[in-house]
């Protein structure tokens, strides 16, 4: 939320509505998944008090609108509450797009959802890219559009599918691609390895070849982990947990993650001091300028 107060001050003229997703309530709602769990710590970032909303549309929401003024702040509730979220139906994102006049994104790490709070409500308001949006942007430009050479990216997160685009135009942008996180286990089940009872898209294993060769056909080197760190439970510090090299993964165990050695040796690929890499771009590349919904520059709306 830090992150994001320059963008809210930035519209302290307006009425400004918060809408956010608070882990994975997959269409109902959980009272432990309500974003009035964080209303206390936004308004502490923010400095001032806030209101809640429990709804993200229809009359309730509306009444909130006309209670706040000029200057206030609204916190709606976890839209992923709504099955129209995650399924980008049309009719929910009019429902929230009538509650505002512009619309504001600044969940860099979520734009590359097609969800109806970061996909749909872009074509039904004029929509602008927030601050820490154009921070991450234009970071990612610096990185990708004209680097100095080598260039390494990082790019984890659990599943594949979700990151189709980004990894097929990276390939062809970069000269190593670290792959970490879940999705890690996809490329690895691909070269053949047992991955066990881990997290493993296997019916994208013919993708993950598919990204490799195109990988390999424009020079860019693909590093997967060589060892792991194992557990047959999922829970903190299992008496199963082990380091093992990824071809001796059990049947019952699952991958948690790298373990400290393999991660000191990608950390050598991507070091700039090292002379390995010129750029070295670590985190979550998750928006793809091709695809993303129109956004204008904040600067545009934000004075």
């Amino acid at each position: 939320m830090r992150l994001h107060r320059q963008s809210s001050n930035s519209l302290i003229a307006a009425q400004v509505l918060l809408l956010a997703h608070f882990g994975r309530p997959k269409g109902a709602r959980h009272s432990t998944m309500s974003t009035s769990m964080v209303q206390g710590d936004v308004e502490r970032v923010l400095d001032r008090e806030i209101m809640f909303v429990p709804e993200v549309m229809g009359p309730v929401a509306q009444q909130a609108i006309g209670i706040l003024s000029a200057g206030d702040i609204g916190l709606l509730d976890n839209v992923r509450f709504w099955p129209g979220e995650e399924k980008n139906d049309p009719e929910f994102a009019k429902g929230i797009a009538a509650l505002g006049d512009f619309y504001v994104n600044d969940a860099f790490s979520a734009a590359h959802r097609a969800h109806a709070s970061t996909e749909g409500l872009a074509h039904l308001l004029p929509a602008y890219a927030g601050r820490a949006m154009e921070k991450e942007l234009k970071a990612l430009d610096a990185a990708l559009g004209n680097p100095e050479t080598p260039v390494a990216a990082v790019v984890g997160g659990a599943k594949v599918s979700t990151k189709l685009d980004v990894l097929q135009n990276l390939v062809g942008k970069v000269q190593h691609l670290i792959i970490g996180g879940g999705m890690a286990n996809t490329f690895l089940a691909a070269k053949g390895v047992d991955v066990g009872k881990s997290l493993c898209e296997h019916d994208l294993t013919d993708t993950a070849n598919a990204i490799m060769a195109a990988a390999d056909e424009s020079g860019c080197t693909v590093h997967l982990p060589y060892d792991v760190v194992v557990a047959k439970e999922f829970a903190a510090n299992p008496p199963s947990l082990r380091t093992c090299n990824v071809h001796e993964v059990a049947a019952d165990e699952m991958i948690r993650c790298w373990p400290a050695l393999a991660t000191e040796a990608l950390g050598d690929v991507s070091r700039p001091a090292a002379r390995w890499c010129g750029t070295a771009r670590w985190g979550p590349l998750k928006s793809n300028p091709s695809t993303r919904p129109p956004l204008r520059w904040p600067g545009q709306l934000l004075r």
